[in-house]
C-alpha cells in the first residue's frame, strides 16, 4: 500500500500504521479512509495529498 504525504504540513499518513486515534484501524488504504478524514496534524483534507514515490 502506498504512503500518501501532506503537501501542507509534511505529513506522511501509513497504512501500515493508520490513524489510530482518529479511529482508522492499521491496513486502511489512503483511498479507503472516509471522505471527512483530515490530517491529524494540520487537518488539511484528503486533496491536499500526494502519493510519495
Amino acid at each position: 500500500m502506498d504512503k500518501y504525504e501532506c503537501t501542507v504540513c509534511g505529513y506522511i499518513y501509513d497504512p501500515e500504521v493508520g490513524d489510530p486515534e482518529h479511529g482508522i484501524e492499521p491496513g486502511t488504504s489512503f483511498e479507503n479512509l472516509p471522505p471527512n478524514w483530515v490530517c491529524p496534524i494540520c487537518g488539511a483534507p484528503k486533496d491536499q495529498f500526494v502519493k510519495k514515490e
